[in-house]
């Protein structure tokens, strides 16, 4: 894999992490189906992103790093995910506990998480609530005063990569505002050993229960603001968006190298029409989404917004293409052996990442429409 030309303007120091970034992939996506298989985080990947340097770009100079812009990090991602989706995954919600603690602890801790980060340590965003839905930034759940903070009691779902995490990123309702804390995980933080998943197997995303865990009062943040690195918004469309490369990879490899009465698929007229179709759109949602990161680069308030539409349409290309590759790959695509299978999983992950598709075209209709928002949706954006 190599780093596409269309980034040739970002600074030198971009291109050669990106280029390390794709050098690095090319041995993840040789162990993928593995580590899928065992559902087994792959902490060897992680370790290798980050003494390559990853974790020290993504972090913004204010806060120690050498603030890696949105289009080198969506590019970064979708390399990843191409390769092996469950490491861009953790890499893409390690990315946004650890920026996002660094930056809303920042008054009351100065510069220890983001030393913490550069060090090597892992994070994880612990904010999802069985309750809350795909409102993952307004919890359920109250938190109780206690002797140097609150007490917690609860559980937070799909927290990726938790099994290695040092610190977690979570939030409680204290006297009914949603509050963010730095959490270090102790016996009162414990694993529901429930993770069989469909796809993105390897990102192991457990379900914790917190048995009155307590908020320490130093370790409380700010609340998420304008301007904040939105390292997981950026990441999630790069994510699908890799899924589908892998997925029209594997599919017109098989197209090439699979003859039927003497002649490839590839010369079959409808695999030619399909393909054509999807690697169109496909390329349309690359444009669309990298144009809206270099929006959130320039700073152009409309970045956000857009960025839930890449997603939406990055989830429901991934899926197209994937669909589409088990259409061509017939029965032996099927197959358990056969990448094509394992990409189609993967894609509907995407989809049921919040914010939903469901979710996202509601919110997109009715900005279209002119439909005014929900005060919940008007709670969430702010």
């Amino acid at each position: 894999m190599t780093a596409p030309t269309s980034l040739h303007d970002l600074p030198p120091r971009e291109r050669e992490l990106l280029h390390a970034v794709a050098e690095l992939a090319t041995g993840f996506e040789a162990e993928a189906a593995g580590y899928d298989d065992r559902a087994e985080i792959a902490v060897g990947n992680l370790t290798a992103v980050h003494d390559a340097g990853l974790d020290a770009a993504v972090l913004p100079e204010h806060l120690g790093g050498t603030g890696l812009r949105y289009q080198a990090f969506g590019e970064a991602v979708r390399l990843l995910a191409a390769a092996d989706p469950s490491t861009a995954t953790i890499v893409t919600m390690h990315t946004g506990a650890a920026v996002g603690l660094a930056e809303l602890t920042r008054e009351r801790q100065g510069s220890f998480f983001a030393d913490e980060l550069l060090a090597g340590k892992r994070f994880a965003n612990a904010l999802s609530e069985p309750t809350s839905g795909n409102r993952f930034l307004n919890p359920q759940q109250e938190a109780r005063p206690a002797d140097g903070g609150w007490l917690l009691a609860g559980t937070k779902r799909f927290v990726s990569g938790s099994e290695i995490a040092d610190y977690l990123l979570v939030n409680a309702l204290v006297d009914g505002v949603p509050t963010f804390f730095a959490v270090i995980p102790d016996e009162t933080v414990t694993i529901i050993p429930i993770w069989d998943t469909l796809g993105l197997r390897a990102t192991r995303s457990q379900l914790l229960s917190f048995d009155h865990t307590l908020l320490r009062e130093e370790f409380r943040g700010r609340s998420p603001q304008p301007g904040d690195f939105a390292a997981v918004p950026a990441g999630l469309p790069a994510i699908s968006l890799g899924i589908a490369d892998a997925a029209l990879g594997a599919l017109v490899d098989h197209a090439r190298n699979r003859a039927i009465l003497g002649k490839p698929l590839s010369h079959q007229q409808w695999i030619q029409h399909e393909v054509a179709d999807a690697q169109s759109r496909l390329e349309a949602v690359h444009a669309f989404f990298q144009r809206t990161l270099a929006e959130a680069d320039a700073g152009r308030p409309e970045f956000f917004s857009n960025l839930s539409r890449a997603k939406y349409l990055a989830n429901k290309v991934a899926v197209d293409v994937a669909q589409l590759g088990v259409r061509v790959g017939g029965a032996s695509g099927y197959l358990k052996q056969s990448p094509i299978q394992r990409h189609l999983r993967n894609a509907q992950a995407g989809q049921l990442m919040a914010y939903s598709t469901e979710v996202l075209a509601t919110e997109i209709g009715k900005e279209v429409l002119g439909v005014e928002p929900e005060p919940a949706d008007e709670a969430e954006v702010a």
